[in-house]
């Protein structure tokens, strides 16, 4: 039976504000100005001191265009205030688009994280459970769902299967445990097909859960159905790290006039409310440190020596992969948290990269997430950080 949500878990729900009473009518976040460490932006009734960080946006920027993407885009946000540290887009050729709020490219394996918080808090199951799995790699077929000894020659936990995106362990323990309703009351929890509060429209993210068994097992794993904006990844990743509960994201610290009075000043406390209870969190963020402790994205964050270039820190995170044939766009996706603990003195943040490649591939999402956690650890002093170089990406792209 489909599980009831806790009386205590608030839906994900956007403030009801019209642009004609919002203080922040107007923003234009697609043309934003970095000069003498301050960010601002362009609004209606004045001009919109953004939180972000000026060295670290440009950092960003300076990523994406360094690797010559088609499409990308990077969020990083401050996890105990929900403020907005990075909010860059890409655009390779055509007109500027903001890509952080756009919602059309697929979840991919980023869907995981839903499905793996659905079979903790409706199924019961947790990092160590156990699954044994054949296929799934490319595509999942209805022999991929059943068990089956003579062919199932690898198991894991599912911990593992988040950290190395194994498909069909989620398709199977999805299968057996959960009724799609339950997945698209977790979808929505996490904000999927909600609309989402922030200082500018956002696309909603949009959900379809199959009830035909195989569709609905390839759903659960991430081949399709769902979409994510780059804004609403780096909240699933908050989620995680705020212990399941939500932050509203914020982008703007005050709004000042032409005749610089202040007209607006962001309020001190952040709008918060849970989404899934905290032992479901701590969970998550468990088996999502298997990504970068042992999965997709350990070459990522590690040398050619194995040597990690985030000495001291632990990062969760998920990874997402999805290619659509008929438009040649190969999407990949970096969402995580770091440190993944809290650690005295460091702030935690969290971080979303979108990469959109066409045929030739330039660069994944998770090596981008990776250099703009060097900038902002190294920024801020992390014993053995360093910061990547811009110059060096663009000479090995001039090869």
């Amino acid at each position: 039976m489909p599980s009831l949500a806790h009386p205590e878990l608030a839906p994900h729900e956007a403030e009801p504000q019209g642009p004609e009473t919002s203080p922040v009518a107007g923003l234009d976040l697609i043309h934003v100005s970095a000069a003498d460490g301050a960010v601002t932006a362009p609004a209606s009734t004045g001009t919109a001191q953004l939180t972000l960080d000026a060295d670290l946006q440009r950092t960003s920027l300076g990523l994406l265009s360094a690797h010559h993407l088609p499409e990308g885009a990077v969020v990083l946000m401050d996890v105990a205030t929900g403020k907005l540290l990075v909010y860059a887009s890409h655009v390779e050729k055509g007109p500027a688009r903001d890509l952080c709020a756009e919602a059309t490219a697929p979840s991919a394996s980023v869907f995981k994280v839903v499905t793996a918080a659905a079979l903790v808090e409706d199924a019961h199951l947790g990092p160590d459970t156990k699954q044994c799995y054949s296929g799934g790699e490319q595509r999942i077929n209805s022999a991929d769902l059943i068990d089956d000894p003579q062919r199932d020659r690898w198991c894991t936990t599912l911990a593992g299967a988040m950290g190395r995106s194994i498909n069909t362990v989620f398709a199977r323990l999805a299968r057996q445990h959960l009724a799609p309703t339950q997945l698209e009351v977790m979808a929505h929890r996490f904000g999927y097909g909600q609309p989402m509060a922030f200082d500018v429209p956002v696309q909603p993210s949009s959900i379809r859960v199959p009830t035909e068994p195989l569709e609905f097992a390839r759903t659960a794993a991430g081949f399709w159905n769902s979409t994510l904006s780059p804004l609403e990844a780096a909240e699933l990743s908050a989620i995680v790290a705020r212990d399941g509960e939500a932050v509203r994201p914020s982008v703007v610290d005050r709004v000042v006039s032409p005749d610089g009075t202040v007209a607006w000043s962001a309020p001190d406390a952040p709008s918060t409310h849970r989404v899934v209870g905290r032992e479901t969190a701590a969970q998550l963020g468990t088996m999502m440190e298997h990504t970068v402790g042992e999965g997709t994205s350990w070459r990522a964050f590690h040398d050619a020596k194995g040597g990690t270039f985030l000495p001291g820190l632990t990062v969760a995170g998920k990874t997402g992969t999805l290619t659509d044939a008929d438009t040649k766009r190969y999407y990949t996706w970096f969402t995580g948290f770091a440190p993944s603990h809290p650690q005295p003195g460091v702030r935690q943040v969290a971080v979303a990269v979108l990469v959109v490649n066409g045929p030739n591939w330039q660069v994944k999402a998770n090596v981008i997430a990776r250099d703009v956690l060097r900038a902002y650890f190294a920024e801020h002093e992390v014993p053995g950080v360093t910061r990547p170089s811009l110059s060096a990406i663009a000479r090995h792209h001039r090869r």
